[in-house]
């Protein structure tokens, strides 16, 4: 396969943040992210996307695109997929560094006799996501698979 590559753009506004688009995306649609320094630093700014929110964010969305994949082509029935993530940002061997994400993705199958099936999905999802295996962070993935219930 040939190499892909992805272009971002970020511009400074003001104090400590920016806006950050891709040439690549519709910016008419909204696709540009305000991000700033995270309220935990010193000029942090609340409830704006934060390098480390994006980090964090990469790596759930990646395991999420992956486990889709990965269930088509494993023809997996399932009405449902979200994933909770937390990143762990800590000064090591003194940098600070994004050392930890755990990721908690949920699926809700249709029928118990596919569980194994996905939590086969699960376990090839999370040994082929390409930013997983692109970082250093510790990835550790807590999956949970529900059966959908139909009320009669």
């Amino acid at each position: 396969m040939e190499p892909h590559f992805y272009q971002v753009d970020v511009t400074w506004n003001s104090e400590r943040k920016g806006v950050m688009c891709s040439p690549e995306l519709n910016k008419e649609a909204g696709s540009c992210i305000e991000v700033a320094t995270p309220p935990n630093f010193p000029k942090g700014m609340p409830g704006i996307w934060s390098p480390e929110h994006l980090f964090t964010a990469a790596v759930s969305s990646c395991l999420m695109t992956t486990f889709l994949a990965i269930a088509e082509n494993s023809k997996l029935t399932y009405t449902h997929f979200s994933c909770r993530s937390k990143g762990k940002l800590e000064q090591v061997d003194g940098k600070f560094m994004m050392s930890e994400v755990l990721l908690e993705p949920t699926v809700i199958i249709t029928d118990e006799k596919d569980r194994e099936r996905a939590e086969r999905v699960f376990q090839k999802s999370e040994a082929a996501c390409l930013i997983s295996n692109s970082v250093k962070s510790t990835i550790t993935m807590i999956p949970t698979i529900l059966v959908q219930t139909t009320n009669a």
